[in-house]
């Protein structure tokens, strides 16, 4: 079996050379393990420095950010002939003697995905709101994906071919937190496994401020959710809605009927009357997106396909 180490890159030139000395180049059930970088339009020496390194292939594209630089790896370890799939960081911030413990569930057969755990709600050098965020989003992500993935945006990672095959990064922003919906609603074996991380070399780069993650997190996540949910993210909408309008009508025969309050609530009628309009209409949205979806699926797996037959014919 073939494995193929992939890192993001972009101005990694003055720590690229430590990260990948310390990638391990023999592991057990594997016949071969190579490295590729994936250059993200660095300004810097990365690619001369990772070439001087070692390392086995190289990726360039143009900078258009970590999300699209992960999809570019993946194609280009697919076409390179993977059987397993290891993402990492640049900036070594993942043990690379974990590699091992990551690959284990993917080789014993029981999983398709294997996330990394960095126990964020311990991490020292994570700000205490930075961990208490971590842990909340991952549970929001777990909620989402239907698995139990205790960090969620941790990018290092195993894949299978089968599970690289039907990844499908749409996201600019990050692919940690889409791909483990995806997978998860696509019933694939996903699990995590701790591993330990060393100390930062410098600040995050896609954390620059606690807004700017908390706004793009969380429109990834409901995106995502309601991309393969989507009709019971409109359904519960809807019947909300249509729970308030309820509410406000049974309110007025109440007050006209029962208790016999000769009041004016011509207001109250209008509001009931345009909640259960506005939630009818968005229960039909949700069944219409919910037929869009059935049709993604196919497209997804029409995409498949074409992917694994494009890349066998180039093999």
């Amino acid at each position: 079996m073939k494995l193929i180490i992939q890192i993001p890159c972009y101005n990694e030139g003055a720590v690229i050379a430590d990260t990948l000395k310390l990638i391990p180049r023999r592991l057990e059930g594997f016949d071969q393990v190579e490295i590729v970088i994936i250059d993200d339009g660095s300004q810097d020496n990365t690619v001369e420095a990772a070439l001087a390194a070692g390392v086995d292939h190289v990726v360039r594209i143009k900078h258009q950010g970590l999300a699209r630089a992960f999809a570019a790896g993946l194609d280009a370890c697919l076409s390179l002939g993977a059987d397993v799939i290891v993402n990492t960081d640049a900036d070594n911030q993942y043990e690379a003697q974990d590699i091992a413990t990551l690959l284990a569930p993917i080789l014993a057969g029981k999983a398709d995905l294997v996330v990394g755990d960095r126990g964020v709600a311990s991490l020292e050098h994570f700000a205490p709101l930075k961990r208490r965020l971590q842990v909340w989003g991952s549970h929001v992500v777990s909620r989402a994906a239907g698995v139990n993935i205790p960090d969620a945006t941790s990018g290092f990672r195993a894949l299978t071919r089968e599970a690289a095959l039907r990844t499908l990064v749409l996201s600019d922003y990050s692919y940690t937190l889409e791909t483990l919906i995806q997978a998860g609603n696509s019933r694939m074996a996903v699990m995590s496994v701790p591993i330990r991380t060393n100390p930062p070399t410098r600040p995050s780069r896609l954390i620059r401020t606690i807004t700017s993650y908390l706004r793009n997190s969380s429109v990834t996540i409901v995106r995502s959710y309601s991309m393969y949910r989507p009709l019971r993210v409109f359904g519960a909408i809807g019947a909300l809605l249509i729970l308030g309008g309820v509410i406000i009508g049974a309110r007025f025969l109440v007050m006209r009927y029962l208790l016999d309050r000769d009041v004016n609530q011509l207001q109250s009628l209008i509001l009931a009357a345009v909640l259960a309009i506005v939630g009818f209409q968005t229960l039909l949205i949700g069944l219409v997106a919910d037929l869009i979806a059935f049709n993604r699926k196919i497209l997804e797996e029409v995409l498949y396909r074409v992917k694994n037959q494009v890349i066998d014919n180039g093999d």
